[in-house]
């Protein structure tokens, strides 16, 4: 009778990897200046904006297929990366229209602007940060539709692949 071995120790790297990543990302976004972006030069912004959300997209969609083929390494840590950069790009973009245009009720500080994103994605709505503008409206129409999609997507995955590395220490294959 072989003794099960241990399973594998959580993989400590990876994990201090997100953190640095995750810090070094919100570090960012709270320095970098950010008024070169906005009403001055708006077309500018927009494809900032875009190019932000198709590069995103794509290493979504890279992830999730890669774990649904088995072949992605360390998915969860990576999914829970670019849900944190999702978070940041629609943080910057409602800091910026609210920052030159009155666009947003009671958006102020960049801070705003993440809580806002937060709770928007969390579909809480308290209604003290209120999208007044007709582009504000529509990037916030963006970001429920990018949370449902691909968002939705991407914490469902990663919860798959909790799952199946659970059920693969259980059944002992490591």
């Amino acid at each position: 009778m072989s003794e099960n071995p241990l399973p594998p120790p959580v993989d400590l790297r990876a994990w201090c990897w997100l953190l640095g990543a995750s810090t070094l990302l919100m570090t960012g976004y709270f320095t970098l200046p950010l008024e070169w972006l906005g009403d001055r030069r708006p077309l500018l912004s927009w494809l900032v904006f875009a190019g932000a959300l198709v590069g995103l997209t794509c290493l979504l969609l890279a992830k999730i297929v890669g774990v649904l083929r088995g072949t992605a390494k360390r998915p969860v840590v990576w999914l829970a990366f670019l849900i944190c950069l999702a978070l940041t790009v629609f943080s910057t973009t409602y800091y910026v229209l609210g920052s030159h245009k009155p666009e947003f009720a009671g958006l102020e500080t960049r801070l705003d602007a993440l809580y806002f994103t937060v709770v928007t994605l969390a579909t809480v709505g308290y209604g003290d940060i209120t999208p007044a503008g007709q582009t504000a409206r529509l990037v916030v129409v963006l970001q429920i539709g990018y949370n449902f999609v691909f968002l939705a997507a991407a914490a469902g995955t990663a919860s798959r692949a909790v799952r199946g590395n659970v059920e693969r220490r259980i059944r002992g294959e490591g």
